[in-house]
């Protein structure tokens, strides 16, 4: 049977055509008709509903934004639910709360389907270099039985235990990610603001320790002006809640990110939620502009 795959949007677009192009028998949908196409064109095969895609294949990927775009596609808590993920196993790509995926897993096998947790860490260019890391939870021989459909989008796959170990280590990984390059932003910022040679910046952060491969993509953005999207500012903000409330939960502080949510709510409410994370520098200007 083919394999499903449901979410065609900024990552799933790249992650599904690097499926296709490893020689995956894919069946997709998506609510927007262009990705689509894009994938017919790749050669996977385009069905009319998310029944359809459930209907084709025994595995179906989901790489959707929102909880409540997961549950609309799956039909959840009607009775069309069960019929589409009995004798299916679900791969869970996005990035939801923590407690969503347990009771999405606990609804999905009391249906008599399979559930994997495998949240991915990286932003669009990795997705189309299919150089992304993913988590993995879920029942051990289900996640094994997933693990190689994933290596096409990424270059390796961490086994995290029960679900929802996977989007726990997630959401931990990006908290560094958002805080780093929020802290990168704000170095650019200083070193602008004091007229340095942005280049001679780049360079000597480039080459020193705290050079990563998401600095220097990050950096030269920031450098250039270049706000084009690899992960966007309204899905950061999403992420920065995500790990926000978790932490309240647990009762952990979270100082740094505290101020990053801050931020990121500032430059999406400038208009820029579809831009790309370091974005963020603009809000950060702001506050230079309105300190003065």
């Amino acid at each position: 049977m083919d394999i499903g795959f449901i979410g065609l949007g900024v990552m799933g677009e790249p992650m599904a055509l690097n499926l296709v192009r490893a020689g995956t028998s894919l069946v997709v949908w998506n609510r927007s008709a262009d990705s689509c196409e894009r994938l017919r064109a790749a050669g996977a095969r385009v069905a009319g509903s998310p029944a359809e895609v459930f209907g084709a294949a025994r595995v179906v990927i989901l790489m959707l934004a929102t909880e409540a775009a997961m549950d609309d596609v799956l039909r959840r808590r009607t009775e069309a639910f069960a019929a589409m993920v009995a004798g299916r196993t679900v791969v869970h790509m996005g990035t939801t709360e923590p407690d969503y995926s347990r009771a999405l897993e606990a609804d999905i096998r009391a249906a008599g389907g399979h559930y994997v947790e495998a949240p991915v860490s990286g932003s669009r260019k990795p997705a189309e270099a299919g150089q992304l890391v993913a988590m993995l939870a879920g029942e051990p021989a289900v996640v094994a039985e997933v693990r190689p459909l994933l290596q096409p989008m990424c270059h390796t796959a961490t086994d995290c235990g029960a679900v929802p170990t996977a989007l726990l280590t997630k959401l931990a990984v990006n908290l560094f990610l958002i805080t780093m390059v929020t802290g990168l932003a704000e170095a650019a910022h200083f070193a602008e603001q004091h007229g340095l040679d942005m280049q001679q910046f780049t360079a000597v952060l480039d080459a020193g320790p705290m050079a990563s491969s998401v600095s220097r993509v990050k950096l030269h953005k920031l450098a250039a002006g270049d706000f084009s999207v690899q992960a966007s500012i309204t899905d950061v903000l999403k992420n920065n809640r995500l790990v926000a409330e978790a932490a309240r939960r647990a009762g952990i502080a979270s100082p740094l990110l505290d101020v990053c949510h801050a931020l990121y709510g500032e430059t999406q409410a400038l208009g820029l939620g579809g831009e790309d994370m370091v974005a963020v520098v603009r809000a950060i200007a702001r506050r230079t502009a309105q300190a003065r």
